[in-house]
């Protein structure tokens, strides 16, 4: 009997060799007269870029990549996307001050006239929650941005939060009142916009105009933060997100993944050639094999056994394939498993198979319940109490997967 180790997507050689090292041990102290063998393929079949990386803007710096004004633009919505309230906060912080560290109290104000920032407030509370789709320039431009679902509890959120009132506090007179009157726009905008998502269909330019619109309802004439602000979240966000360090960031994240991501995508579309390799490896050597392939070398098996099986020439020696944290399942849910359509069924001539996931997992699934009734298939689960990406690489330590592997080669009477 020879076990056959086919590694997933991502791995080369070094992290194949630590990785098949793990298996290797737990398998021949369970199955000491097995042979036990690896089908390494990530440099041969595995992606790389081919240009080295010349379709990713920013990974060589080029004229393109001059600093831009508008970057600090972006550069500041993308915190008030991650945090709306975070201009309030400074302006909450950064108003005139007594001794006490409260706000200061202006000892020529009239009794019962309300101050600069309450009454911005008040005027943000008397905003309507749902502005009418016609004949309102606001409400037409949340409903054409596909803003307005979103837009009460944007209005609410910002309302009722507590760096809006201690802002309110602070604002002691009417240029402190225009500038709270701009961040308590911005704030709503970025929180719907955010609550929105990929939902929202909103340009800068229609952002723009809905700040502009809530600003001139809340007393202000302004869509830029005022100076308090701008000095403390603007050279903040320059230095988190402007283009450059995006750029250098998109290459160093697109080179990463590229032997994660890209040996998917290159096994959609040239897959054969692996199989191929697959198949002269497994048939190298007469006698029973067991199969284990994990995440993508799951699906590349799942694909020769079914493919070859449909042909009727069932792989020679293939007796037990075994999946670990596989997405072979939910591509055939798909549609996506280059060797079944959707409702098919496992052909005849396919061996048994155990499917092992974690539930953690969020690249393994369940065989079982997509190919109904069939008794070759079973699922297993095992529990690393790893956390996502962790626990795709932790099958391998754990006693129980070689156990039930153990199991299901004496039910398939494999020897």
């Amino acid at each position: 009997m020879r076990f056959l180790f086919v590694h997933g997507t991502g791995v080369r050689r070094e992290r194949h060799d630590r990785l098949f090292a793990q298996v290797h041990e737990r398998l021949t102290a369970r199955f000491p007269d097995a042979a036990v063998d690896s089908c390494y393929w990530g440099d041969r079949f595995g992606a790389t870029l081919g240009a080295g990386g010349r379709s990713v803007p920013g990974l060589r710096p080029g004229p393109q990549d001059a600093p831009d004004p508008a970057d600090a633009e972006t550069a500041e919505w993308a915190l008030l996307l991650a945090d709306p309230l975070c201009e309030l906060r400074v302006l909450a912080e950064a108003g005139p001050q007594g001794a006490d560290g409260d706000s200061a109290d202006d000892p020529f104000a009239m009794p019962g006239v309300q101050s600069a920032g309450a009454r911005v407030l008040g005027l943000l509370e008397g905003l309507p929650p749902e502005p009418p789709r016609t004949g309102d320039e606001l409400g037409a431009l949340l409903h054409g941005t596909g803003l307005a679902a979103d837009f009460a509890a944007a209005l609410d959120s910002t309302t009722r939060s507590a760096e809006a009132a201690r802002a309110g506090e602070r604002a002691a007179d009417e240029p402190q009142a225009r500038e709270l009157a701009t961040a308590l726009a911005r704030a709503v905008t970025a929180a719907a916009l955010a609550a929105a998502g990929e939902e929202a269909d909103c340009t800068g330019t229609e952002r723009d105009r809905l700040v502009e619109l809530l600003t001139a309802r809340l007393g202000g004439d302004g869509r830029v933060p005022g100076a308090r602000v701008a000095a403390v979240l603007g050279r903040l966000a320059l230095r988190v997100t402007t283009q450059p360090l995006l750029n250098a960031r998109r290459g160093s994240l697109t080179v990463g993944a590229t032997p994660v991501l890209g040996d998917i995508l290159r096994y959609q579309s040239r897959g054969r050639e692996l199989r191929e390799f697959l198949h002269e490896r497994i048939t190298a050597e007469p006698g029973p094999t067991v199969l284990i392939g994990h995440s993508l070398g799951g699906i590349a098996l799942v694909d020769l056994l079914t493919l070859a099986a449909a042909r009727g020439e069932a792989v020679p020696g293939a007796e037990l394939l075994v999946t670990v944290g596989s997405q072979a399942p939910f591509l055939y849910e798909l549609g996506a498993l280059t060797a079944l359509e959707p409702g098919a069924k496992l052909p005849y001539g396919f061996p048994r198979w155990l499917n092992v996931y974690d539930r953690h997992d969020v690249l393994a699934y369940l065989a079982g319940p997509v190919f109904p009734g069939d008794p070759r298939v079973t699922d297993h689960e095992v529990r690393s109490r790893q956390p996502f990406p962790a626990c795709h690489s932790a099958y391998w330590k754990q006693d129980s997967l070689y156990a039930r592997i153990e199991q299901a080669v004496a039910e398939a009477e494999i020897g």
